[in-house]
């Protein structure tokens, strides 16, 4: 069977020029073997080609998008800063207040906050992930430090918030504080005589006056020096017609020789309240307020407590 031919004939419009040709069988077979391979290693080039075109856009598709993520998360880290650098600042203030304002630290304030950077765990990129070898892991490594970050963020909210808390309700403290404080004065007026010792003109021998006086015209209006309760407003032998008024913390005051009382025991007063009117009742010599200041039941110099 190798050994025989295939003849061909090739025909024109003029049989005299007809051509004929012979091949061997086994040289078509060889030629149709040789073309058959051809044709797979061309289809399997064809199909690794496409195969590798679809992945390259794959892989083009998907740095393009780590990309825009990378971008995205990085502008979210550096949001997380920028809350971090105000919590910082927020801090500081809370620091500032309480030291002008002379109150304690906040309770439980870890150190770590003090010690912990801009930025937290998460930070920036470093400079080996700029690249794309490992694309996914480095979003995910990423998204963890961020995790980190936010749950730090939350943590010092959290301590910062009942810091702010815990301050303002010592700043009311404060506040009451200062309120219940004599500051003003009761009347304004000559100064008559000092608190300390000075000769009693009643009795001609030395002894402490333990007050100022003020002295004005009959009537001028007598106002509290700071909020408290009235706790006196009847007659006095010494002092006439007086009025105590307790502000809490251990402080009194008391005010002698009026000529009207305007309160009552028991009623609240601020800071300015006009109680009662200058006169000459009791010991005394001429129309004056005796101003008296008790801290803790001992009597002190009023005039120190006198801000304008």
């Amino acid at each position: 069977m190798d050994n025989k031919f295939l003849t061909f004939f090739i025909l024109s419009n003029d049989a005299a020029n007809a051509r004929q040709f012979k091949l061997k069988v086994k040289s078509l077979k060889i030629a149709g073997g040789i073309g058959a391979f051809f044709f797979l290693v061309l289809a399997f080039v064809v199909v690794d080609y496409s195969r590798i075109k679809y992945n390259t856009s794959e892989l083009y598709s998907l740095r393009k998008e780590t990309t825009a993520q990378k971008v995205e998360i990085q502008n979210f880290a550096g949001k997380i800063r920028d809350l971090e650098t105000r919590l910082a600042s927020l801090n500081i203030f809370d620091k500032k207040i309480r030291i002008i304002a002379n109150l304690d630290g906040p309770k439980n304030a870890p150190a770590q906050d003090q010690a912990m950077g801009l930025g937290g765990v998460g930070g920036g990129l470093s400079p080996d992930d700029q690249g794309f070898a490992t694309p996914k892991a480095k979003v995910n490594d990423l998204i963890e430090r961020m995790k980190s970050d936010i749950k730090q963020l939350e943590s010092r909210a959290n301590r910062q918030e009942s810091s702010f808390t815990e301050l303002q309700g010592q700043l009311v403290n404060k506040a009451s504080f200062l309120a219940s404080t004599p500051s003003i004065w009761p009347v304004r007026g000559w100064v008559t005589s000092t608190f300390g010792d000075r000769i009693n003109p009643f009795t001609g021998f030395n002894q402490l006056h333990n007050g100022m006086d003020i002295a004005n015209r009959m009537g001028t209006p007598i106002a509290a020096t700071a909020n408290g309760i009235v706790v006196q407003a009847d007659r006095d032998p010494g002092l006439g017609k007086v009025i105590g008024i307790s502000h809490g913390y251990g402080i009194k005051t008391v005010y002698g020789h009026l000529s009207e009382i305007h309160v009552r025991v028991g009623q609240k007063v601020k800071r300015g309240d006009k109680i009662g009117a200058m006169g000459s009742t009791g010991n005394s010599t001429g129309p004056h307020l005796h101003y008296q200041l008790s801290v803790n039941g001992v009597t002190v110099n009023p005039a120190k407590y006198l801000l304008n």
